[in-house]
């Protein structure tokens, strides 16, 4: 069976050959990003009849994906070569037996005579149900390496947004530290504009203007829910099952964070802080759009 991962890719390749007595199989399955499970078969006539069974093994043990399947069969040679059915051959050599009695100077046929009459050679009939439950296997054996493969993919995918994430933790901080010197630069600067427009203002109307100027820059709730994501984000991916969608949109969610943060920004280091959250969040949405 395959390798229980928790986070896995869509994006995957798994190709699995045997050689049978009577011929050969070969499974190839080709897999990539796709808003839902989109199988797609390739298989001989004779083996057309499979593709329930094979669509159901699919449906079983993948979630979302465009699924490219393949099975081909080549008989062996010595299937391929007549048999020579010697019931046949017995009664024609009965019936010239009888001619030969009858007829003493008629004509004795040659070998290739007797191999040319009707029935004497026929093609040889194959198992078909044993080919077909073997194609079935090495089908299961197929998937099982494609959702290895897609297991190992989805690991680095993981890792990578992992560290992206700690990346945005890091932003986040940054501007969390820089919260008590916004504000005081606020106020420094509303100072600056009242001593150059030559105006006083009482103390309480001084606060008041300050509370104003400190709620229009207050970014600490779009900071919480920018922590509250990241951790959800992070969650999910130590989840087992699919969680591309619910990845996808926590992306939206962070991104949406960001461009508020960026909106409320008065200083350049908090817009700095936006724009490169904004790029760490691309990244991973990107990533994303692979796990299933």
């Amino acid at each position: 069976m395959a390798t229980a991962r928790r986070v896995h890719s869509m994006t995957a390749f798994a190709r699995t050959e045997h050689a049978y007595p009577w011929g050969t199989l070969q499974v190839e399955i080709r897999s990539v990003n796709q808003r839902y499970l989109e199988p797609h078969f390739r298989l001989p006539d004779a083996l057309r009849e499979l593709e329930p069974l094979l669509r159901d093994a699919l449906r079983n043990r993948l979630a979302r994906g465009k699924v490219e399947c393949s099975l081909r069969f080549d008989a062996a040679e010595e299937s391929q070569a007549p048999a020579v059915n010697t019931q046949r051959l017995a009664e024609i050599a009965e019936a010239l037996s009888v001619v030969h009695h009858q007829v003493p100077h008629a004509g004795v046929p040659t070998t290739l005579d007797l191999l040319n009459q009707p029935g004497v050679l026929e093609a040889q009939h194959l198992d078909q149900e044993a080919i077909k439950t073997a194609a079935a296997t090495l089908f299961e054996q197929a998937l099982d390496e494609l959702i290895d493969a897609r297991a190992r993919e989805g690991a680095k995918l993981a890792e990578m947004i992992t560290t992206r994430l700690d990346a945005v933790s890091e932003q986040v901080a940054t501007v969390r530290s820089l919260l008590p010197q916004i504000l005081e630069r606020q106020r420094t600067l509303l100072l600056e504009r009242l001593e150059a427009a030559k105006t006083e203002l009482d103390p309480q109307r001084l606060e008041a203007e300050l509370v104003v100027v400190a709620q229009k820059s207050d970014v600490d709730e779009e900071l919480d829910r920018l922590t509250a994501h990241v951790e959800e984000v992070r969650r999910q991916l130590a989840q087992k099952g699919p969680k591309g969608r619910r990845l996808d949109f926590l992306m939206q969610e962070l991104n949406r964070e960001a461009n508020t943060l960026s909106s409320k920004s008065v200083v350049a280091e908090t817009t700095r802080c936006a724009v490169e959250l904004k790029v760490l969040i691309e990244q991973m949405r990107e990533q994303i759009q692979n796990i299933e």
